[in-house]
């Protein structure tokens, strides 16, 4: 193998130990198994109800949230979660049973580049609807394929990863791209024809995170819910991240994988980044979802009466 393809399989190998999923044999101590039902991390985590598996571990159905309204998010109609490349055949049967038809991917060419394509149900395909990351995925592949502290420190070290984070939210609001993709989401989900739907990205916690709250604002959920669902993600991912920080550091990959937390986590700041844009840009949520979305007041009543009951 010449060095080059060594040098790029290795970074390969150092991006997908941080922001996608280990193989379920690698991290099977910490990821909650076929065995552990769906009612006890609904008991952990209030009214979040996650799908255990042990190719991902933040897959959730957005239902059961109750709205201002005084009615409740449906449940077994839109579902969350990280990257579905890592499945094993047990998970591939566990999300068959969710009877989904449409799965949306938000991730970036090169995130499929480096951690494959989805494994579903046969007869589905996943809609691939990229959101950028700013480039994240290519500055953790140069970081950690690096191996050098200094370089590491440089690139992640000082704020800066989390003034990278902090730009990737505003971008959830301000590039038309990116609203464009979550616009077409929100659309296909208000459709009355259409049957339950997962999207996802990476570390289903970004991207994922941001469409999960603005569609749970959209229905009416108060926004201390909607932030918990999107907070929630650090008590789902906790103990993979840690496990992956500890590799990279047994590794010799990196003398402080800790630079990596702020990557790793959500942050009510990173949240409070995309809310600020999106208040300087369209002055309320309601200006966001009719002029930075498009979304009629159409749209907005197909997406009540589907989800709410």
């Amino acid at each position: 193998m010449s060095r080059a393809r060594i040098r790029l399989a290795t970074a390969a190998a150092a991006a997908a130990l941080v922001v996608a999923t280990l193989p379920a044999t690698a991290y099977a101590a910490t990821a909650p198994g076929a065995g552990v039902s769906a009612r006890h991390h609904q008991q952990q985590a209030g009214t979040i109800r996650q799908i255990p598996l042990q190719g991902a571990v933040n897959l959730r159905d957005l239902g059961g949230y109750r709205t201002w309204t005084g009615g409740q998010v449906r449940q077994g109609l839109v579902y969350r979660s990280d990257a579905l490349s890592k499945l094993t055949d047990a998970d591939v049967t566990t999300v068959s049973g969710l009877g989904l038809t449409k799965v949306i991917d938000f991730r970036i060419p090169m995130e499929l580049q480096y951690d494959g394509a989805d494994r579903l149900p046969a007869g589905l395909s996943p809609t691939s609807r990229a959101v950028s990351d700013l480039g994240l995925y290519g500055t953790l592949v140069g970081a950690i394929g690096s191996g050098d502290p200094v370089t590491q420190e440089q690139m992640l070290g000082g704020g800066r990863a989390e003034a990278y984070m902090r730009d990737i939210y505003r971008t959830f609001v301000s590039s038309p791209a990116n609203r464009a993709q979550f616009a077409a989401t929100l659309r296909e989900i208000a459709d009355g024809r259409q049957g339950p739907i997962l999207y996802h990205c990476t570390s289903g916690k970004d991207r994922t995170g941001w469409m999960s709250y603005v569609l749970l604002r959209a229905l009416a959920v108060p926004e201390d819910a909607a932030e918990r669902d999107y907070l929630a993600s650090n008590t789902f991912r906790a103990a993979y991240d840690a496990q992956v920080r500890a590799g990279l550091k047994q590794s010799g990959r990196m003398q402080n994988p800790d630079l990596l937390i702020p990557l790793q986590e959500v942050r009510q700041d990173y949240l409070d980044s995309a809310t600020a844009q999106m208040e300087a840009d369209y002055g309320s949520f309601y200006g966001y979802l009719t002029q930075g979305l498009g979304l009629d007041l159409r749209t907005l009543a197909k997406l009540q009466t589907k989800l709410v009951r």
